[in-house]
């Protein structure tokens, strides 16, 4: 059957991540809603079958005119925004569903002065904390159980302390409860280690778990090893527990996200509609001619224009980052709120559209009239925001300097490409004008002949420059880019010792933290750019060291030291040759052989503190290519 071009084209650059697809009629009507562990894989599936085993297939796609997808961060996120979307949209093709089941959730009434735990798929407004939606019902039953044990956390329904009993139950003689209707466990302890429970149940299982090794320790050196099996058992559940999403909030409630992401003149907002807790939709707006334009420029326009003349909007708007004229744009708004989250599920919610809005900027661009042949990854969009840069550093070069106490001092240029290094353009460089340990000098040396050499050539520029080092590498590197004109090109160093980003116009460094992505990236770069650098000085030391005493024999020169290494192989198997067997080399006698081996005996007793030089010349690797 014939496929819209319009579909067709959007396939190949879809994301190879979790998702939700929507199939669309020539009206724009949901027909069917699926979930997909690789978006990309599962929609090509629709277009490369003929469907005939399936009436009911055939019959979608011969309907299907457009195509709609959603990024998620997991599996279980896309199979609850699956869910929610159903419900929404009734389509035709989705298996009807009659009853009314929503996931589980796990309750925790924090309001009681003893709290309990237990699962429940209603969600109410009554002060006790809700964890969830989950959607392995069974594995959360098994962990939840393994959490009571664990904790000890009271089963019964006693009003408490309104309502006492004489005598505990059986869960007190079991170890399964320690009493505390009974007073036997205080208001506090029970407390606390509710607090423990909340703490897990929240995503910070570390503490929890450092506790239970612990027990576990102490049951072993108490050779208590049923107890230490126990917890051993207790352990591998927690750490399997599945974790809540966030594609429902558990306070519910009406909301709108908003998700940007922008790449030079060009930028994407991403809406995401919540109605009642829950995901149910996805809108965006392509936004042009937006350079030298600030971000908060652009969602201002946006927010002014097309989102306010929308028919619905929520009391309550998300937005990634602080406005400038926030308090203008409320008032244009009337009743809607604005709130820029950093933490917890609201900031949850602001991610995942920000990376909807990443994963509409590259479909544009990878469907564009210069398509890439790869998507940028997160840690890309996210150095972007951290540096303040307008273009998204899709590539970007690290540099850097290695020398071995002020010799065979050399230099290396690695590629990054969306994120992963590109070793078609790695590059190396023997310093050649700096004598000595001067690593401001060679810096400036090696940036300006890397771009002098780019621009001669008349090759592709990197959007990003990094610098191995601190203020000095980087102003000896920005002197060598202004020299040539190119200024304009972001550039910045990462210094070691704290991991601070230094910044041209900038005072202060700027330092990220330790788990972020776009850290990470720059300290791959950094440390390839310094194994690429320190690999080819070692070579090249390597090399000197092991013909410098051939070369300080009188009557060998560069060819007749090639000959013996090349029949040889180091300098130790040209020591123990026999004059016989050096002279049997072609351009070799007698009486020069003995020569050599006279001469070689000699830098051994000018020099008999140092080790034989028997390493053999090193193979370059196979994208050692390149010597500028």
């Amino acid at each position: 059957m014939a496929v819209p071009d319009a579909i067709l084209d959007k396939i190949p650059h879809l994301p190879e991540s979790p998702g939700v697809y929507l199939w669309r009629d020539a009206e724009g009507k949901v027909l069917y809603v699926g979930k997909a562990k690789r978006l990309r894989s599962r929609v090509r599936n629709y277009i490369n079958s003929d469907h005939r085993e399936s009436a009911k297939t055939y019959l979608l796609m011969a309907q299907a005119r457009e195509l709609d997808t959603i990024v998620v961060p997991s599996e279980a996120h896309a199979l609850i925004l699956e869910a929610n979307l159903i419900k929404e949209y009734k389509p035709r093709f989705n298996i009807a569903l009659r009853d009314d089941k929503s996931y589980p959730y796990i309750k925790v009434t924090v309001h009681e002065p003893f709290p309990r735990v237990w699962v429940t798929r209603r969600v109410l407004n009554d002060g006790s904390r809700y964890f969830g939606p989950y959607t392995d019902v069974g594995a959360m039953r098994r962990s939840l159980d393994v959490v009571k044990r664990l904790f000890t956390v009271r089963s019964c329904n006693y009003d408490m302390p309104g309502q006492m009993p004489d005598r505990p139950c059986l869960d007190y003689h079991i170890g399964r409860c320690k009493a505390p209707c009974i007073l036997a466990q205080s208001q506090g302890e029970y407390g606390a280690m509710i607090d423990e429970v909340l703490d897990f149940l929240s995503g910070k299982p570390d503490e929890v778990v450092r506790k239970i090794r612990e027990r576990m320790a102490l049951a072993a050196e108490s050779l208590d090893f049923e107890r230490a099996a126990n917890l051993r058992d207790v352990l591998a559940h927690l750490e399997k527990m599945e974790e809540p999403t966030v594609v429902a909030l558990r306070e519910g409630g009406d909301r709108d996200v908003v998700g940007y992401a922008r790449d030079g003149e060009e930028a994407v907002i991403a809406l995401l509609r919540i109605r009642g807790g829950k995901l149910l939709a996805r809108d965006h707006q392509y936004i042009d001619n937006v350079v030298d334009e600030a971000d908060a420029d652009v969602i201002e326009t946006y927010l002014a224009g097309p989102y306010r003349l929308l028919n619905e909007r929520a009391q309550e708007l998300l937005i990634p980052f602080e406005l400038t004229d926030r308090s203008i744009i409320e008032e244009s708004l009337e009743r809607t709120k604005l709130h820029v989250p950093q933490r917890g599920p609201r900031r949850d919610l602001v991610d995942l559209a920000q990376q909807n809005a990443r994963h509409l900027l590259e479909e544009a661009r990878l469907t564009g009239d210069e398509p890439t042949e790869e998507r940028a990854g997160d840690p890309v969009y996210e150095l972007q925001r951290q540096l303040g840069l307008q273009k998204v550093p899709r590539s970007f070069v690290c540099f850097d300097i290695s020398h071995a106490q002020g010799t065979d001092t050399v230099a290396s240029c690695v590629w990054f490409q969306n994120g992963r290094p590109y070793r078609a353009e790695y590059r190396k460089f023997k310093v050649k004008t700096v004598e000595g340990i001067d690593d401001f000098a060679s810096m400036n040396e090696v940036v300006g002949r890397y771009f002098q050499r780019r621009l001669e050539e008349k090759r592709a520029l990197p959007d990003l420059v990094l610098i191995d080092g601190g203020k000095g590498q980087l102003n000896a590197a920005a002197d060598a880019m202004k020299a040539l004109g190119l200024e304009a090109l972001p550039i910045a160093s990462l210094a070691k010792r704290e991991e601070e980003i230094f910044l041209l116009g900038r005072s202060e460094s700027l330092r990220l933290p330790r788990r972020s992505p776009a850290l990470r990236m720059l300290q791959q770069a950094r440390d390839e750019a310094h194994r690429f650098a320190i690999t080819f000085q070692r070579k090249r030391r390597a090399v000197r060291t092991i013909t410098s005493d051939l070369l300080r024999i009188p009557g060998v020169g560069d060819n007749k030291r090639r000959l013996l290494l090349t029949a040889f192989g180091s300098i130790q198997a040209v020591r123990d040759a026999t004059p016989e067997q050096i002279a049997a080399v072609p351009g070799f006698s007698i009486k020069s052989a003995q020569k050599i081996l006279d001469g070689l005996r000699t830098t051994d007793v000018l020099a008999p503190g140092l080790p034989a030089a028997t390493t053999e010349v090193p193979v370059h690797p196979p994208h050692d290519t390149t010597t500028s």
